[in-house]
């Protein structure tokens, strides 16, 4: 499955039809349990809440759009839909995706506007190309600085704002900012999640209006019939183009034959409470759009120019005779420069991080990002259990931020343990504690106690199960006995999670005859350990 989707282009704006199309391009396995589904939609949903807010509408539109299809066309056919608690659960997401829809109508507009803007300079740089072609030779020097400032001005927009697509950043190359970037979202997220909650919103009803973008009453004053008419519409054209696409693939999925569709493995427990169903109970906020913000006030630039008088020399102290073992006091330290410009935090909204690896098919892979001492605080956790020859493992738990994934919490399940196994209890608590914190899973961590540091059958089993749910999903495995010690690993796809996924045979662990079916994640690949990334231990053991 590949549910979830990079941004496609690097400052060049794509038009809603070329955004459809590639929400549109993903593999759907009905083989997959629907509560894997259910959480892949959940985190679909934060990542487009995260990416809205850091003003990234094209991605914004395309999951919302992804999320629609998922939900409003192919899960409903998923076989495990027609079980009773299922029915509702769905029920419960399709009413997320009625409020998306209408979201999805205001940023068309946005998305058309950036696009034409961006065609009119490529229109624009093209002439002045042609110009300089034409004129030879003559004074190119003063004719290109000439141009140059014509472009610059051409770029402004009728409304004084200037097209500006975010600088891309190299991850290995920026770590510094990175790690400031993410102390300074992570705590304002924290600590606008603390006023919400101090103002009396019950954790259900914040995360009902958080994923159905609802933050007051004023949405009834803006819900007009048109807008429901076009949302409408659009549900429908979504509907349209999930059929369309499958009979194209109809042919080709008929020629497979069913064992290979599906598999025999009892895949990791992922609670079948999903977020969906905890809203399922709510009652149904009033549909409306959300008001458009305010624009931000500009203060227009001022000739002042602060005056400092001069620095005056310090005083000469003089040392009284009656007095010889006094020190003199220390001379006042140098006022330091003004700088010519405000010193100003990263802020997530005016950077990207770039992809750093790519999946085998060639889908690119976000950054994720861990600290290098988190391992140390794992094994810690874990030394009574290996001591006792005894497995142990945690949940790499964190966020979006800028196109890269951090890692913020190491959560330490309810679990039982064996000397080469390791099972999850009460995950429901798990998942529910991420939806409350509004954390995504990134992947996992355990120990083999006695064994050497690999991806056993069963590891591979376990981890299919959280690659599903997101392709940059790791795992790290911690030998501290053996050397190496540690590795951060994922499955190759192809063509690992494919055999994974396809995988019948029954047996605790078992051989799969495929070559290159995990590779590391670290060297290379997308994982950078980033020195300095704060992360919190939430043990939920009993």
């Amino acid at each position: 499955m590949a549910a979830h989707a990079r941004p496609a282009s690097s400052g060049v704006p794509l038009s809603v039809e070329e955004i459809v199309k590639q929400a549109n391009a993903f593999d759907y396995d009905e083989g997959i349990p629907l509560k894997y589904w259910l959480r892949s939609a959940n985190t679909i949903q934060k990542e487009a809440q995260i990416y809205e807010q850091e003003g990234n509408d094209q991605q914004t539109y395309l999951l919302l759009y992804r999320h629609a299809i998922l939900v409003l066309e192919k899960l409903g056919q998923h076989p495990q839909a027609k079980i009773p608690p299922n029915r509702a659960t769905l029920a419960a997401a399709r009413k997320v995706v009625q409020r998306d829809l209408a979201k999805m109508e205001q940023l068309k507009p946005r998305i058309d506007k950036r696009r034409a803007i961006y065609l009119e300079e490529m229109g624009t740089r093209r002439v002045q190309d042609k110009e300089l072609q034409d004129i030879g030779q003559q004074d190119l020097g003063g004719l290109v600085d000439g141009m140059s400032r014509v472009s610059l001005h051409s770029r402004q927009r009728s409304d004084g704002t200037l097209y500006s697509p975010k600088k891309s950043l190299d991850a290995g190359q920026n770590q510094t900012l990175a790690a400031q970037l993410a102390h300074n979202e992570i705590r304002r997220r924290d600590t606008a999640r603390r006023a919400v909650r101090q103002a009396g919103v019950s954790p259900e009803e914040e995360q009902e209006r958080r994923v159905g973008g609802v933050w007051g009453d004023w949405e009834k004053d803006l819900a007009t019939r048109g807008v429901r008419d076009e949302a409408d519409q659009l549900s429908r054209d979504i509907v349209e183009a999930g059929r369309w696409r499958d009979a194209v693939k109809a042919r080709h999925h008929k020629s497979i034959p069913s064992a290979q569709r599906s598999s025999s493995y009892q895949y990791p427990r992922i609670p079948e409470r999903s977020i969906y169903e905890l809203r399922a109970d709510l009652r149904p906020l009033p549909p409306g759009l959300p008001p458009k913000l305010p624009p931000k006030a500009v203060v227009p630039p001022t000739e002042f120019t602060p005056i400092f008088p001069p620095v005056k020399p310090p005083k000469q102290f003089k040392i009284d005779s009656r007095s010889e073992d006094l020190a003199p006091p220390p001379i006042p330290g140098k006022i330091p420069a003004l700088s010519s410009a405000p010193s100003q935090e990263p802020n997530a909204t005016d950077f990207n991080f770039k992809p750093s690896a790519w999946l085998e098919n060639g889908q690119a892979l976000r950054t994720v990002f861990l600290s290098p001492d988190l391992r140390t605080r794992f094994l810690a956790i874990a030394a009574s259990n290996t001591r006792q020859n005894l497995e142990t493992c945690g949940i790499l738990c964190g966020t979006l931020i800028s196109n890269a994934l951090f890692v913020s919490k190491l959560v330490i399940p309810e679990q039982t343990s064996t000397s080469d196994t390791c099972e999850t209890l009460n995950e429901s608590a798990l998942f529910e504690y991420c939806d409350a914190e509004d954390l995504m899973v990134l992947g996992w961590i355990h120990t083999h106690p006695t064994q050497t540091c690999f991806m056993s059958s069963r590891d591979l089993h376990t981890h299919c199960g959280y690659q599903v749910m997101m392709a940059e999903s790791i795992a790290i495995v911690c030998a501290p006995s053996k050397d190496p010690s540690w590795g951060i690993f994922r499955l190759t796809d192809p063509p690992g999670m494919k055999t994974v996924l396809n995988c019948q045979q029954s047996g605790l662990f078992h051989q799969h005859n495929v070559e290159n079916i995990y590779t590391d994640a670290l060297k290379p690949g997308h994982v950078f350990e980033l020195p300095g990334l704060e992360f919190q231990v939430v043990d939920q053991r009993p």
